[in-house]
Parts: C-alpha cells; sequence; structure tokens
C-alpha cells in the first residue's frame, strides 16, 4: 500500500521573510521595559513558545518579570510587529512550492507559533486564506515549539497520520518538535541557523529555502 505524504510547514521563516521583523519587534518591547537583551539572543528564541521566551529571557536577563510586565512585552511586539508588516514578504518559491504540493493532491498545512494576531499579517503576505488553508496557530494549542501540539493539530486538521508527515521549519524548535511526534523534519537555512544546528536538532534534509526544496522535492515526498 502506497502512503501518502503530508506536509506541515511553520510560517516564519519557512514561507515568509520575518524572522529578523519578530527580532526587531521584540527588540523595541524589551528596550520600552528596560530589560536589556542583545539581538542576536532574541534571534535564538524566534520560534518557540512565548511561555518559553519568557523563562529564557528569565534566566538570562536575572530578572524578575510579573504577569502584568509578560503582557506589556507581548502586546507591545504584536504592536512593533504590526509596524513592520510591510516589510514582510513570502520567500522565495514559497507560493510555487505549496502550489506544487496542491496540484498533485499532496495535503499541506501551516502550524506556527505565533498567535493569529501577528500571524495574520504573515498569511496575507503569502496568499494563504485561513478560511480555505488548514492553519494551526498558538492560540490553538495548549503548547507551542519545541512541543509538538501544533503540528499534532495540524495532521489532524489534515486527517492524516502524523508519522507520515513532513515537517518544514526554520529552526531547531521546528526540528526537536518534529521529533518528538515521530515526523520527519526538514530545515531550511532561511530563518537563519545553520545547517549542522538543524541536524542536530533532528533534520533529515536541509535545503535554503523553499524555492530550494521545491527543486528537491523528490528527496523527500513520495512519489505518485
Amino acid at each position: 500500500m502506497r502512503i501518502e505524504t503530508s506536509f506541515l510547514f511553520d510560517l516564519d521563516g519557512t514561507l515568509v521573510d520575518s524572522v529578523y521583523q519578530h527580532v526587531l519587534a521584540w527588540k523595541e518591547a524589551l528596550d520600552a521595559e528596560g530589560i536589556d537583551l542583545s539581538v542576536w539572543r532574541i534571534h535564538r528564541k524566534i520560534g518557540m513558545s512565548g511561555g518559553l521566551f519568557m523563562n529564557q529571557l528569565l534566566r538570562e536577563t536575572l530578572g524578575e518579570i510579573s504577569p502584568d510586565r509578560v503582557e506589556r512585552l507581548v502586546c507591545a511586539h504584536a504592536n512593533a510587529y504590526r509596524r513592520l508588516g510591510g516589510q514582510i514578504g513570502a520567500l522565495p518559491g514559497a507560493r510555487e512550492l505549496l502550489a506544487a504540493l496542491t496540484a498533485a493532491g499532496t495535503r499541506w498545512a501551516i502550524a506556527t507559533s505565533g498567535r493569529m494576531e501577528t500571524a495574520g499579517a504573515n498569511l496575507a503576505a503569502l496568499g494563504v486564506d485561513p478560511a480555505t488553508v488548514a492553519v494551526v496557530t498558538r492560540d490553538d494549542v495548549k503548547h507551542a515549539k519545541p512541543d509538538p501540539d501544533l503540528f499534532i493539530a495540524a495532521a489532524e486538521r489534515l486527517r492524516v497520520p502524523i508519522e507520515d508527515s513532513v515537517v518544514v521549519g526554520d529552526s531547531i524548535w521546528d526540528m526537536l518538535a518534529a521529533r518528538r511526534c515521530r515526523a520527519l523534519g526538514v530545515g531550511l537555512l532561511s530563518g537563519g541557523y545553520g545547517a549542522d544546528e538543524l541536524e542536530r536538532a533532528g533534520a533529515l534534509r536541509v535545503y535554503e529555502d523553499p524555492a530550494n526544496l521545491l527543486l528537491h522535492l523528490d528527496e523527500v515526498a513520495a512519489r505518485p
């Protein structure tokens, strides 16, 4: 019996070029609260859940972050990110990759650690309507990456076994989540992580960006 492969995509840095806008938005929010954190340290946390982000922030700054302060940070980040929305666009080959999968009858979904509040602009830049495409956001699950909940929920939306799915992401958090739910992890370099980091986190294959993945799609997808 032929096993059908489905694709579960991360969004930021995987399908849309938005990682550094998130970094700048978090930097603005943190600066407003008087929290000094280098840009490179913020980048290393993009893609993980907000709760884990705050836990790591506490460790690195040795400070106390009250629930009210967390709420201010989250709102400030969202506001700053929306102002940068005009800079965000689809990564090379992203639209073509999704169109090729659709044309081949391959099911795919998007699973992002962002809430729809910020993910909406990214989906619009990609030309994806969440009313017609399976999209799972942080609003829909209890835990975000590196927990596997987002990808499991996306597979359930498609009604496909998670074990027969390919998780495509740009961060180590995506690859760790894929490993934890026994999906095949495929990494992209378009979010700023190196190939060695993605492979150590569990990526079986690593490609430059969606366009490069499209050229090598037969390496990870079941053939018709």
